[in-house]
């Protein structure tokens, strides 16, 4: 029995393993093509705006497809749902290398996201059932580490790709990488032992309702919602900003956007594990979070965002806690939901930020473009993370007590992992 539990505490790690590198190689494309912003603009001759809507594109499906998901992930194998996205991923833009300009590409991330619905929702579940509560923000904060390490590792070698070989090798290079990651998936991920024998049911429509009732959810919503506008307008801005405002060639902007991912992924990891040992409970890390982006933008405002050295330093700043905050609130989404409905918990506050993944780079996009400069969009970004910040913490003071997370216990209690333990 002992050996049995020793193999189990030693495969969670390969568990976590596999999913981080399926999440990066899941987003590896996407993420990139964010950093090919200033040689899109050219090469494609797209305003900001234009720019925003082929970044948002791969987001679009997702709004239904990360419900789906959730569904799905409480009903079959996480093996198969996510291993089947990323074959969904990699074989649409393989077979979107071939095509040429603006709409074609648009089209290809469309589909691209369809298959990503289930990585983000499907990975954090496999990891939440494989760790334990003591443990599982750290886990959480790695796993979720691999979509900024995607995108660090993908800003730092498409550019240079398409430059060399041209768009239609950036997607082939994205392709690849997705299959790898379906594979390593599909091929080494198990269920945890107790998992096996546990019924997966469907959800009832009322209880959908109600957990979307819950007050817990208000804070997860509004606090998550916030904080992604955040981090997609830094996606689509940083490279821009250092360029046009601080005098930054494109590649060095490009490698500017890998040092804010790097950061990111330390901050997931960071941030996530500071949760599992905070007594003020998961949530407090996460406004810590959105009070450090409303400083960082606020700062941006001032001349320290047009020197070099000072807007490199504060946009690693907000890539740590404007992309790092992920880690401990996606722990905090999956300890607040029983454990029969993790996937669909996950899947519902993952669709709420969808709907501004897919609104915000567009619309900030424009605002850039009417403004005519940067300063108003960090004014923007800091005044509604600002609300958003004031109106859950006074809802984090106030609801401690009464306040009950989703599976009606304690606001600081953790749910029983979907594996029962």
């Amino acid at each position: 029995m002992s050996q049995r539990v020793g193999a189990r505490a030693g495969y969670r790690w390969a568990v976590l393993g596999i999913a981080t590198f399926t999440q990066a190689a899941s987003c590896f494309f996407t993420a990139g093509v964010e950093a090919m912003g200033v040689q899109l603009k050219d090469d494609l001759d797209l305003t900001t705006a234009q720019l925003g809507l082929l970044l948002s594109a791969a987001q679009i499906v997702p709004l239904i497809g990360l419900l789906v998901a959730g569904e799905l992930l409480d009903r079959h194998n996480e093996r198969w749902v996510v291993g089947i996205g990323g074959l969904l991923i990699g074989g649409a833009l393989l077979a979107g290398s071939g095509v040429q300009g603006y709409v074609p590409l648009l089209v290809v991330l469309l589909v691209v996201g369809a298959g990503y619905s289930t990585a983000q929702p499907g990975g954090s579940k496999s990891v939440a059932a494989w760790f334990e509560p003591s443990q599982r923000g750290f886990a959480m904060g790695i796993r979720q580490a691999g979509l900024p390490l995607g995108g660090a590792i993908a800003a730092a070698s498409l550019p240079w790709i398409g430059a060399r070989y041209g768009l239609s090798a950036t997607l082939v290079t994205g392709g690849i990488v997705a299959l790898v990651g379906a594979a390593v998936f599909m091929g080494l991920y198990r269920q945890p032992p107790e998992g096996n024998a546990a019924p997966r049911q469907a959800i009832k429509l009322r209880d959908r309702v109600a957990m979307m009732r819950e007050p817990v959810m208000l804070k997860i919503v509004l606090s998550g919602t916030a904080l992604i506008s955040v981090q997609v307008s830094l996606d689509l801005l940083i490279v821009l900003h250092l360029h046009e405002r601080a005098s930054f060639s494109a590649g060095a902007a490009a490698l500017a956007l890998v040092g804010a991912q790097f950061a990111g992924a330390a901050g997931r990891v960071g941030l996530a594990a500071a949760s599992d040992r905070t007594r003020a409970g998961r949530y407090v890390t996460v406004m810590v979070c959105m009070a450090a982006v409303v400083a960082g933008t606020a700062v941006l405002t001032t001349p320290l965002g047009r020197d070099p050295v000072a807007a490199c330093l504060i946009f690693g700043w907000l890539g740590f806690f404007g992309f790092g905050w992920y880690g401990p609130w996606v722990a905090y989404v999956a300890e607040s939901a029983p454990p029969d409905r993790t996937g669909f918990a996950l899947g519902l506050a993952m669709a709420a930020n969808q709907v501004f993944i897919v609104v915000v780079p567009p619309a900030i996009g424009l605002f850039r473009d009417l403004a005519h400069g940067f300063s108003p969009v960090w004014t923007l970004l800091a005044a509604v993370t600002a609300v958003a910040l004031g109106v859950t913490a006074v809802a984090e003071k106030r609801g401690r007590r009464a306040t009950r997370p989703l599976h009606h216990s304690s606001p600081d209690a953790v749910a029983v992992a979907p594996n029962g333990e």
